[in-house]
């Protein structure tokens, strides 16, 4: 009978969770999580409301695969689509940083943007017996096996995709960037503009900003943009892309989907002997540093990749700890201005652009979709 109080002691020590903590300290579990992992900002008030109630409460981030010992294997699966983009290396760095003294690992699976690759990914992520999944996908609303992992009870946290209904994601407000895009390129002039992007219809990132783009066209009276879906191949090989450049001697202003792509349209206007911004305007997505060094450092929406890891870790362990799926605001975006942005030339002529191809320019028919 002695040791029966004691016994109950600890099962109360083991029931406590950084949901206990937030609620004494009268903060969001993600604040919570922030201060104990030292992974984001905070008042010097909340940080010490919340270091307080972690002492009192007896729980600390080494607690935390305790408190959740209930799971099987203390691994979360990751899928991104590449871990060649510095963007989604930055975001799995940002999530890597927050499930630190958790108790977690991390297994990181990549797919090269192809929705069947998507799936076996997350089917040998489940084989392993993951207990959560941070992803970035092709359709994650589609996916037969995210929708298995969901039916086995397998918390999910989305990255960069627009919200999906019960799949929490950390994102940027897609449309929202993309209608800044066409307001400075409206401010500036320009009339005559395209959207370029790379698997169109399998990214919703990309439909998403195209959205944008056109409805902010659209209210300011301006010509729908011209879209442009490349393949891989095209996209890898300027003297394809330049091809595509060449069909097209009215357009003013390129608005790439990603950065990656607005490096590609430079290094093709270069072979058609024209020049960034002078004749053609271009302006990027992501912000990644590189985009900083070249020698027209490029326009282009930044965001906060590793903010986006952050987010959908804490989400995710949220999840884990029994809690409800729940939307966060967008994270934030800036326009960073560059040297590929600048009004049309005032003397440019259609005529001006429709210069004789240099002999690298491969013949090539590309489907352009009006939009």
């Amino acid at each position: 009978m002695e040791t029966f109080p004691y016994r109950r002691v600890e099962q109360v020590k083991a029931k406590v969770t950084i949901k206990d903590v937030a609620r004494r300290a009268g903060c969001g579990i993600a604040t919570a999580s922030r201060v104990l992992n030292n992974s984001g900002p905070a008042s010097a008030d909340v940080r010490s409301r919340v270091q307080k109630a972690a002492q009192d409460l007896g729980f600390s981030f080494s607690a935390l695969g305790r408190a959740l010992q209930s799971s099987r294997s203390m691994t979360v699966g990751c899928l991104v689509p590449s871990l060649a983009n510095p963007v989604f290396a930055e975001a799995v760095q940002g999530l890597q940083t927050v499930l630190a003294g958790t108790g977690y690992q991390l297994l990181i699976a990549s797919s090269n943007y192809d929705g069947a690759a998507d799936n076996d990914a997350i089917a040998t992520l489940i084989a392993k017996e993951v207990d959560g999944l941070i992803v970035t996908m092709v359709a994650p609303e589609h996916s037969a096996a995210l929708a298995l992992a969901r039916t086995r009870g397998i918390p999910v946290a989305l990255m960069f995709h627009d919200p999906v209904a019960g799949l929490p994601s950390a994102h940027v407000d897609n449309g929202a960037a993309a209608r800044e895009v066409a307001r400075r390129f409206g401010d500036l002039g320009h009339r005559r503009t395209a959207f370029l992007a790379l698997r169109f219809a399998s990214s919703d990132r990309s439909r998403n900003r195209y959205a944008g783009f056109l409805a902010e066209c659209r209210l300011r009276g301006l010509p729908d943009p011209v879209l442009i879906e490349l393949t891989e191949a095209e996209a890898n090989t300027p003297e394809r892309l330049a091809q595509t450049l060449a069909a097209l001697p009215e357009l003013t202003a390129i608005f790439a989907s990603n950065d990656f792509l607005a490096i590609a349209v430079q290094k093709a206007a270069r072979l058609l002997g024209w020049r960034v911004p002078r004749d053609l305007s271009v302006v990027g997505f992501d912000g990644i540093e590189i985009g900083r060094l070249l020698d027209v450092p490029l326009a282009t929406i930044e965001t906060e990749p590793a903010a986006m890891g952050r987010q959908a870790a804490l989400t995710l362990l949220d999840l884990l700890q029994g809690g409800a799926p729940v939307q966060l605001p967008p994270l934030p975006f800036t326009f960073r201005a560059g040297a590929t942005l600048a009004p049309p030339r005032a003397d440019r002529r259609d005529d001006d652009r429709v210069a004789p191809r240099p002999p690298s320019v491969l013949s090539l028919k590309t489907d352009l979709k009006q939009g």
